[in-house]
């Protein structure tokens, strides 16, 4: 079996590429905004959520009969999720806690498992449906394929074990059942392909590699049933290589296309890439909200049409950042694009950050931009509706979500920093270490010192040098006009810093992270008219808790004339309140009240929303013209 565990690899390990990723060890994070977040996952989101699998009847589900199971049809996939976060989370920190625990959750599902492969709680034992019967809604490759992520993951950072080899007869009966041979469908809900490809990186079987690949290119020609949403809900209405622009479902758009990059990767398809990347593009550029979440649709957790972005209907699920995360990584290590980190660094800082609590044990499942009513906070021990986006919740019935940060954070790590035959490009900032070695075996290290995004200074120290020239690339950010590099003017994108480097020396970056306005492209008919307040990375918005009882939400008009002001971590913008009286018809000749009241208004960052019990919130406010 050729691995990489020599190296503990991270979520994706191309074998060809213009950028290649760091491992967990190779990147650790040190005190700051992420490693706390990484400490609160460790410490309480995992025993969290082992507590609520074993509670809700999840994990009995692979010991159970078939009469006795809970949870709906795709619960195994949390198990799994789970799995893949402990695995991390033991690669990362070597925690024999950890991996107890990762090994007696693995032992269950491995004694689940029959003996050609099959591996599912829900079908193919009496009382239940048969397998593959239901390919639109089962989701039993979907299961498979976060299976098969928690063994590559438990591979790369231990090597192989019980889980791994569960996982390689799975994919052995996927592909037996599924092959130029089987049956020729897909899932419904995308997943199985990116799995199947980082399984073929790990164990060299190109079979997997060759599944994938038919799996991607099923897709698109109405091999699954129609549904009420339409084919486009599972991505089965055009072919990949045809699309335009992510549709659908958001979650299962951003995973498939995370596949097909996968997959154009390593066969080395250059056309099928490129569809791809103009897809991302059009996305991020037509649909997607300020905040980097994607999805604008309620019923069936999907993109609108271009610009439909209404901020009090964003669905903004938290898996589809972790989705689009995974996709815009594999795009930026084919393609090495800072708009890719640019955006990683948008879902990070406003999705990501935003779902979970301070204690890491409730979440939001959506994510919305406008919160209209005050929430009630659900109780401990009560498993909610899956989008309501009132208040974090402990679980959910469709609990996707806390399983999916899990493994985000427990991975963070690897997302920081990439090489490539030049040198060290650092992607994402973050107090941190990195030593690794270049392609020639050159090793490399440095030392970042920052408390980003509070403030924007980034100092970065060289610790281990070849005695030669290299290359360190620095991320400068969209937003970010006004950096400097070592008290010199860089401009956004890429700053390329190629030196004899000397241990001890350093480079500073400085980002203008102060408060800016920020407007929507025009197109965007539900923000016209509107602003919203950024600082640095990070989207602010106003929350009802912040304000005067007397003093509406939706009163509230902001003078752009009036310098926004920083005060701690807050940033405060003055607005005229204008008169909301009830009216028995809404719509008027009349403008806005020339002489209306004004006051200074406090924005706190849209990650720590709702931190203070039930408010109500918006991140797009009315310009007071």
């Amino acid at each position: 079996m050729t691995t990489v565990f020599d190296k503990f690899g991270g979520p994706a390990a191309p074998s060809r590429g213009r950028l290649r990723p760091l491992g967990l060890r190779e990147v650790t994070l040190r005190p700051g905004f992420w490693q706390r977040r990484q400490d609160v996952n460790s410490a309480n989101s995992l025993p969290h959520i082992r507590h609520w699998l074993g509670l809700s009847g999840w994990l009995g589900n692979f010991s159970c009969t078939p009469e006795e199971r809970r949870g709906r049809e795709f619960s195994d996939s949390e198990v799994y999720k789970f799995l893949e976060a402990l695995a991390w989370e033991h690669g990362r920190t070597g925690d024999p806690g950890v991996d107890a625990m990762f090994r007696e959750v693995a032992g269950q599902v491995a004694a689940a498992q029959l003996t050609d492969g099959y591996l599912n709680t829900n079908f193919g034992r009496p009382g239940q449906q048969p397998r593959y019967s239901d390919l639109e809604w089962g989701h039993e490759l979907y299961c498979y394929g976060h299976l098969i992520q928690a063994a590559v993951a438990r591979a790369r950072t231990f090597g192989r074990d019980d889980l791994v080899e569960v996982a390689i007869r799975a994919a052995d009966h996927v592909c037996d059942t599924f092959g130029p041979d089987g049956i020729a469908s897909v899932c419904g809900h995308a997943e199985i392909e990116p799995a199947l490809v980082e399984l073929y990186r790990v164990t060299g079987d190109e079979r997997y590699r060759e599944q994938a690949r038919l799996f991607v290119e099923r897709r698109g020609h109405q091999v699954l049933d129609d549904i009420e949403f339409g084919r486009a809900y599972f991505q089965d209405d055009t072919p990949v290589r045809d699309a335009t622009v992510l549709r659908g479902h958001a979650v299962r758009a951003v995973y498939l296309a995370s596949g097909a990059v996968d997959v154009a990767v390593e066969t080395g398809d250059d056309d099928l890439l490129a569809a791809v990347t103009r897809q991302w593009r059009a996305t991020v550029s037509r649909r997607t909200y300020l905040t980097g979440g994607i999805g604008a649709r309620h019923q069936d957790e999907a993109f609108g049409d271009d610009f439909v972005l209404p901020p009090d209907r964003a669905y903004s699920e938290t898996c589809a950042g972790v989705g689009s995360i995974m996709l815009a990584w594999r795009l930026l290590l084919a393609g090495g694009d800072a708009a890719c980190a640019d955006l990683i660094e948008r879902v990070l800082f406003n999705v990501v950050a935003t779902s979970p609590s301070d204690d890491g044990t409730r979440f939001f499942y959506t994510n919305t931009l406008h919160q209209r009513v005050l929430g009630a906070e659900p109780p401990a021990d009560a498993i909610v509706p899956r989008a309501s986006s009132t208040l974090r919740a402990p679980w959910f019935s469709v609990s996707c979500c806390p399983t999916n940060l899990a493994r985000t954070f427990a991975s963070l790590a690897a997302y920081v920093a990439t090489t490539d035959d030049e040198g060290l490009q650092i992607h994402q900032y973050t107090a941190a270490t990195i030593s690794t070695t270049l392609p020639d075996g050159a090793p490399v290290g440095v030392e970042i010192e920052t408390d980003y995004p509070s403030r924007g200074r980034i100092l970065i120290r060289i610790c281990e040098t070849p005695r030669r020239p290299w290359t360190l690339s620095l991320r400068v950010p969209r937003w970010a006009s006004g950096a400097l590099l070592d008290g010199e003017p860089v401009s956004p994108g890429v700053v390329a810093v190629r030196r004899d480097f000397t241990v001890g020396s350093t480079i500073v970056l400085e980002l203008p992270v102060g408060p800016r306005l920020t407007t929507a492209d025009p197109r965007v008919d539900a923000v016209r008219g509107c602003v919203a307040v950024e600082r640095g990375p990070v989207v602010y918005c106003v929350e009802s808790v912040d304000l005067p009882p007397s003093v509406p939400l939706d009163a509230l008009r902001l003078d752009p004339s009036v310098p926004l002001t920083e005060d701690g971590g807050a940033v405060v913008a003055t607005c005229s309140v204008v008169s909301l009286d009830d009216s028995p018809w809404p719509y008027s000749t009349d403008h806005l009240p020339k002489n209306a009241d004004t006051t200074s208004v406090t924005l706190r960052p849209y990650h720590d929303w709702a931190a203070r019990g039930p408010s109500t919130m918006r991140v797009w406010l009315p310009l007071d013209h």
